[in-house]
C-alpha cells in the first residue's frame, strides 16, 4: 500500500469511523450474545430504516442529524414494542422480535418508495442507508461519532459491575436490590446506540453482524467476560480497519460487506 493512500484524509475519516464502529459493536455485541438478544440488533437495525424516513420528512431533507435521531427513536420505540407483545401476550420473545423486524422494516420500505416516488435532488442516497456507504462519510460526521461512542463505551465502564451480574444471574441481581429493568432498558438503549451509530456505514441490513460476529468471535477464545469485550472490542476494531483499507485499495467493493467479511 502506498504511503500517499494512506495520508488520503477520505480514508482516515473512513478508517476512523470504522475502528470506532468495531469497538462500540463489539462491547455492547458481546453482552448482547451472552444474554441471547443477537436478534435484538436485527431488529433494532431493521426498525431505524422508518425513522431514517420519518426524520427526513420532519427535516425536510438529507440531514443527517435529523436522520440518525429517528433512527434513534425508532429504534427505542421497537425495542419497548417488543417487550409489551412478549409480556402482554402469548407470543415468545423470538417470535416478536421476528414480528417487529420484519413489519418494522416493510414500514420503512413503503416510507422510502414514497419519497422516492415525490422526485427532487433532495432525497438522492437516502436508500443508501440499506447497505451503507462509508465513501460519504465527512469529517463532521466523524465528530459526530466520536463523543457518542466515547459515551457508550463510559456509560458500560461505569456499570460494569451491574451490567455483568444482571447478565448472568438477574434473579440475584433482583435479590440485592438492583433495578434490574432499568439496566436491561440501559443495555437497550446502548445496543441501539450503536446500532445508530454504523447506519451511515455498514447499513440497515448488515448492522446486526458488527454486533454479533466479534462477539461470536471472541467468545471462542474465552470464558471470562473481560477478556471476552477485550477481544470483542478488537476483532471488531481490527475488522473495520481492514475493511476500510480493502475498500480503498479495490475499486467498486463497498466497505461495509468488507469489513463484516473480515
Amino acid at each position: 500500500m502506498s504511503m500517499s493512500l494512506l495520508a488520503d484524509p477520505a480514508l482516515q475519516t473512513v478508517a476512523l469511523g470504522a475502528i470506532l464502529l468495531g469497538l462500540v459493536g463489539g462491547v455492547v455485541g458481546a453482552f448482547a450474545l451472552l444474554r441471547g438478544q443477537s436478534l435484538l440488533g436485527d431488529a433494532l437495525s431493521h426498525a431505524a430504516l422508518p425513522g431514517i424516513c420519518a426524520g427526513f420528512l420532519i427535516a425536510g431533507g438529507r440531514q443527517i442529524e435529523a436522520l440518525l435521531a429517528g433512527a434513534l427513536v425508532a429504534g427505542v420505540l421497537a425495542a419497548g414494542l417488543v417487550v409489551v407483545i412478549s409480556r402482554r401476550s402469548r407470543i415468545r420473545m423470538d417470535a416478536a422480535l421476528g414480528i417487529v423486524l420484519s413489519v418494522s422494516f416493510a414500514v420503512g420500505l413503503v416510507l422510502l418508495t414514497r419519497i422516492q416516488a415525490t422526485g427532487g435532488a433532495a432525497q438522492a442516497g437516502l436508500e443508501s442507508f440499506l447497505f451503507g456507504q462509508a465513501a460519504a462519510m465527512l469529517r463532521r460526521d466523524l465528530w459526530l461519532m466520536m463523543p457518542v461512542a466515547l459515551a457508550v463505551l463510559g456509560v458500560v465502564l461505569a456499570l460494569w459491575k451491574e451490567f455483568k451480574l444482571v447478565t448472568f444471574d438477574p434473579g440475584f441481581a433482583r435479590a440485592l436490590g438492583l433495578p434490574v429493568m432499568a439496566l436491561d432498558l440501559a443495555l437497550t438503549a446502548l445496543i441501539a446506540v450503536a446500532i445508530v451509530l454504523g447506519l451511515q456505514m455498514v447499513g440497515v441490513v448488515l448492522m446486526t453482524a458488527m454486533l454479533v460476529a466479534p462477539a461470536a468471535a471472541a467468545r471462542q477464545w474465552t470464558r471470562r467476560l473481560g477478556p471476552m469485550v477485550i477481544l470483542s472490542a478488537g476483532f471488531g476494531a481490527v475488522a473495520g480497519l481492514a475493511g476500510a483499507i480493502v475498500s480503498a485499495t479495490a475499486r467498486g467493493l463497498s466497505t461495509g460487506p468488507l469489513i463484516v467479511l473480515a
